[in-house]
């Protein structure tokens, strides 16, 4: 059955009325296999699965790729069909920003929205955040699903729903990849050939870093920058941290996370990594 579109704060709260157990997947649409896997993980999590459609304006920095962001309505429509999505709710901007884009309250990400992402794209968690504060306030879910490749966002957004009490759990699964490892990403779009081709050694570097573990968080990030290096990916940043993105303890389970840009796009990706030895650093 073809998913309910609600447009309107009014049309949402209508459709969703009697629906006991709420589901959400936020997306800003051109949905691809990892949309599709979340929403298909989120299926069975409630008896209503909301899907948004939104290309939120706040998340943007100025000279960053708004306008030209891919939109594919018809064709998300179709995916989230297939994935037994019941409401897609699909607003515009005023809709979602009623009082302008320049409402003097929004969500401050706090100190670790100023690190990684947050040291190149400094408004991006703020508009993120207050976007996502949103939709849980229209849709109230019991659970929504976010995907692991924006790492950051997804420790952001589960710390913002514990410090605001919103009893929402955040759920987060895992990348899903080209059969080359490249994470799945809507702006892939924006890959010339050879950048195609150079744009896996993100993701060989990330095995590589996972691979060093047991030597010790400086082997780790060598690992990585080795791997980068040899396709000639410059990467913005190579970062090893804890699971919640403080300082990694040896002993424990930590994450690193890469940001590089390959021709016009700019890729993340990260992966989970089992520290041994005591030394803890990290590289840029």
């Amino acid at each position: 059955m073809a998913p309910v579109i609600a447009r309107t704060r009014a049309e949402l709260v209508d459709v969703l009325k009697g629906a006991d157990r709420r589901a959400l997947v936020p997306t800003m649409g051109a949905l691809h296999e990892g949309h599709r896997q979340l929403l298909e993980h989120a299926r069975p999590l409630g008896d209503a699965l909301v899907a948004s459609i939104f290309v939120n304006p706040t998340q943007f920095a100025p000279g960053e790729d708004f306008d030209a962001y891919p939109r594919t309505f018809d064709a998300d429509l179709a995916t989230c069909e297939d994935a037994g999505v019941d409401v897609v709710f699909a607003p515009e901007v005023g809709a979602m920003y009623p009082h302008g884009l320049d409402q003097p309250i929004s969500v401050d990400p706090g100190p670790l929205g100023s690190v990684l992402e947050g040291a190149s794209r400094p408004t991006h968690f703020r508009g993120v955040l207050t976007v996502v504060a949103k939709l849980f306030g229209l849709v109230s879910p019991d659970v929504a699903v976010f995907g692991e490749k924006d790492y950051q966002q997804l420790v952001l957004i589960r710390q913002m729903a514990s410090e605001l009490a919103t009893g929402i759990e955040v759920v987060g699964c895992p990348t899903v990849r080209e059969s080359d490892g490249l994470a799945r990403s809507s702006r892939n779009v924006y890959l010339g050939d050879e950048d195609r081709r150079r744009a896996p050694a993100v993701h060989r570097a990330l095995r590589a870093g996972a691979d060093a573990g047991p030597r010790g968080a400086d082997a780790v990030l060598a690992a990585a920058h080795s791997t980068l290096g040899a396709a000639g990916v410059s990467p913005d940043y190579v970062a090893l941290r804890d699971v919640d993105l403080g300082d990694p303890v040896s002993g424990s389970q930590a994450r690193l996370l890469i940001a590089a840009r390959v021709g016009t796009p700019r890729l993340l990706d990260n992966i989970a990594v089992h520290l041994g030895a005591p030394d803890i650093h990290e590289g840029a």
